[in-house]
């Protein structure tokens, strides 16, 4: 998506890195332990940065604990040897100047070798060129908008990478947006939708490569309309909606609006399906709006990570440990995050003799080792292309019935 912990290494940690500061760092604070030997660790910090309060919150909390996970596994596997991971936990609040700080405050940590992060597209873009600038990894598991990875104009065709530091692990909205489209004209038989987005970078983004998908299928465009965020009063424009006489509404953003919007519709006698991307599809979005949800869609990277044998493990832990946030939507690619992280920590020491190198070097040979990343996750096989974009391009469309999400189309997309 979206759209609306890094690793320096030190023997041992500043207190810093392991408690709350006043912008929001939220680290593990377990101690390192010896190996087999008794010899001490190296603590080596990965950076997570994500909204961890207020808007897209229970996301944000999915991507932090998705992180958690893969490094408590990776200590307990001794994966690394020599090398004991921690996690540094920084809230974006979903804006993008916090992000830019969070970033900052990363790079500035010499005990963060690489960050997991942002959730939202629009948070990323201020967060890039720090972490470029720095020769530091940054992988979001959840940043759809394809200029991060691809440039401004990569919709004429014209595909030149950015930014060397930054990967994802989930798939773009150019898959995504045309994916909704064709299941909607398609499958839905939809033929008049109206859109409407937040105008953020993901939202706007996502809704405008529907738009243009749908209208080439040949739907049409019942209107247009822009919300703002943290907006919950939609009466003007479900007036609009309902004079458009639209067959159903497709919302470019998160669900903070989208579940008030599909609210109000509803008690305005529009009974129509409101559809938007993977900024909506969170179990929050049908706790707000009910039974008003029922019967929408959203389409997701991936397919259910409750389908997936590799994720068993991780689900039960995440629950057994009562984390909050929402697992479904991004903990799995999260987790894969940090995995490509380790284990590109793991390649840089073995091409060093066991050793990790000064702390600058180390940051700089990592994104060559994340780079070369081939592994099967618990979400998919994790590898990147030449834009740093996954490889693994599935995508998934969910319906609410019965008061929950479930698939009702995955597979792979190429426009």
């Amino acid at each position: 998506m979206r759209h609306r912990s890094l690793l320096v290494l030190t023997a041992v940690l500043t207190t810093g890195a392991l408690t709350l500061t006043a912008c929001g760092s939220r680290s593990d604070d377990k101690k390192g332990s010896g190996d087999s030997s008794g010899a001490a660790k190296t603590t080596v910090v990965i950076g997570v940065d994500a909204p961890l309060t207020g808007q897209n919150s229970a996301t944000g909390l999915g991507i932090q604990y998705g992180v958690q996970i893969a490094v408590d596994d990776a200590n307990k596997n001794n994966l690394v040897p020599g090398v004991t991971f921690k996690i540094k936990a920084l809230d974006d609040k979903a804006l993008p100047a916090t992000g830019q700080q969070n970033a900052t405050a990363l790079v500035a940590d010499s005990s963060v070798i690489a960050a997991v992060g942002p959730l939202n597209s629009g948070v990323a873009q201020s967060m890039q060129q720090v972490f470029t600038t720095a020769n530091m990894v940054e992988i979001s598991p959840s940043n759809t908008n394809p200029t991060l990875t691809q440039g401004k104009d990569w919709n004429t065709g014209t595909k030149v990478r950015p930014f060397k530091t930054y990967f994802r692990t989930a798939t773009t909205d150019a898959l995504q947006g045309g994916f909704a489209a064709d299941y909607a004209y398609n499958t839905l038989k939809k033929t008049n939708a109206f859109v409407v987005d937040d105008k953020q970078t993901y939202g706007a983004g996502l809704a405008g490569i529907f738009k243009d998908k749908f209208g080439s299928l040949g739907g049409k465009i019942a209107g247009t309309d822009h919300v703002n965020t943290g907006d919950n009063d939609f009466s003007t424009l479900v007036t609009k909606i309902k004079n458009a006489k639209a067959d159903m509404v497709y919302y470019g953003g998160q669900y903070d609006e989208s579940e008030q919007l599909t609210k109000q519709l509803k008690a305005a006698g529009v009974k129509i399906p409101l559809m938007g991307g993977d900024g909506m599809f969170s179990d929050t979005y049908i706790k707000t709006a009910g039974p008003a949800s029922e019967g929408d869609l959203a389409t997701s990277v991936g397919v259910p990570v409750t389908t997936l044998p590799a994720a068993k493990d991780f689900i039960a832990t995440y629950k057994a440990k009562n984390y909050p946030g929402d697992y479904g939507t991004y903990g799995g690619y999260s987790y894969d995050a940090a995995t490509a992280i380790i284990k590109g920590v793991k390649a840089v020491m073995d091409a060093n003799g066991g050793k990790l190198p000064a702390m600058a070097d180390a940051r700089s040979k990592l994104v060559d080792a994340v780079q070369k990343s081939d592994f099967d996750g618990i979400a998919g096989h994790v590898s990147f292309d030449q834009y740093g974009d996954t490889t693994n391009k599935q995508l998934t469309v969910y319906q609410v019935k019965s008061g929950k999400w479930e698939a009702v189309k995955s597979g792979t997309y190429s426009g």
